[in-house]
């Protein structure tokens, strides 16, 4: 049976499990609406690229500066961020393709529709919609690939990159797996396996599942924000296009950073890293990392899990001010 066919399958089967508990989920935005004030000031947008449909929001006046959010969340992740960013910066905050609500393509053969490169692109051209022809950008987990992609891919047009507890490849961390590594990142292997496997046990129960992934910062995921995540997290289509992601990231983007290993990131770099983030021992300093893939890379670690945004958003804040407003 073909990806697409098991995308289908599941979709069908997923609606009519969820509809069992839709009397007790609250109302739905209409047309993707996010629910809340999350960025006050803020204009939301849907802007078409060539691969896909993007939400985001923009707000602020000044140098443009591109947020890019990790698994399992959308742009809202920045909204304890971005309004003070937009006193000095235009802020874009988007959702990658298959996250939140912006599309969710076709797999495409080897996931290649959810590759860092098919993300950058839609990133990139959302940005060059917009009108800004060179930009910062900022990316958190996943975001990072993402965003780091775009540095190399697209290099006249990123003036800077800010990294969120993430190394420079997914090459480095199947290299260097531990069994302690590989058993607090589990959900990267179990996202992997073929659909429909992993997408029918997430939506057996999404919002227990959504809940394991914050349980290590406890306090820091606001209810508003969580029960956001939850929104988009309850649509199937979301749950397979956030495993096509992880497939992409254990095949085709593998393949793609080893056929660039040689090439670095030319833009100015800053790493930030959680103290109290799942790595080994080897790699508590990422800085050692991203100084081998970037031409000039600086950064520290923040007293901090994971979700650093949303846990200690006004260090953060301060280290993007400093980063993005240098010379």
């Amino acid at each position: 049976m073909t990806s697409k066919m098991h995308r289908r399958n599941f979709v069908k089967s997923s609606l009519g499990m969820l509809a069992v508990g839709q009397a007790a989920r609250p109302p739905q935005p209409q047309n993707g609406a996010v629910r809340g004030n999350f960025f006050p000031g803020f204009k939301p947008m849907r802007i078409n690229t060539s691969g896909a449909t993007i939400n985001a929001v923009v707000g602020g006046s000044g140098p443009p500066v591109l947020l890019l959010h990790g698994y399992p969340q959308t742009h809202v992740m920045w909204h304890k961020v971005a309004p003070g960013l937009a006193e000095r910066f235009t802020v874009v905050a988007a959702d990658l393709r298959g996250y939140g609500d912006s599309s969710k393509p076709t797999d495409g053969p080897n996931h290649a529709n959810y590759s860092k490169r098919a993300m950058a692109k839609d990133q990139m051209e959302v940005m060059t919609h917009l009108g800004f022809e060179k930009f910062a950008v900022v990316g958190h987990d996943k975001g990072s690939g993402v965003a780091s992609r775009i540095s190399l891919d697209f290099p006249e047009k990123v003036t800077k990159l800010a990294v969120f507890d993430t190394l420079p490849s997914p090459v480095l961390t199947y290299r260097n797996l531990t069994k302690e590594w590989a058993t607090g990142v589990y959900h990267w292997f179990f996202l992997v396996q073929p659909s429909p496997l992993p997408e029918t046990m997430i939506a057996n129960s999404v919002e227990f599942y959504l809940r394991s992934r914050f349980e290590r910062s406890p306090g820091a995921i606001t209810p508003e924000a969580f029960a956001e995540y939850l929104r988009c997290f309850r649509d199937p289509a979301t749950i397979h296009a956030t495993c096509e992601d992880y497939r992409a990231s254990a095949g085709i983007d593998l393949e793609i950073d080893e056929a660039d290993w040689n090439k670095k990131i030319a833009c100015p770099v800053l790493s930030l890293w959680a103290e109290r983030g799942n790595r080994p021992p080897a790699f508590r300093n990422a800085i050692d990392f991203w100084k081998q893939k970037a031409v000039q890379a600086k950064g520290r670690a923040l007293a901090s899990g994971h979700f650093m945004a949303e846990e200690v958003p006004q260090e953060v804040l301060a280290e993007l001010r400093s980063f993005l407003s240098a010379s």
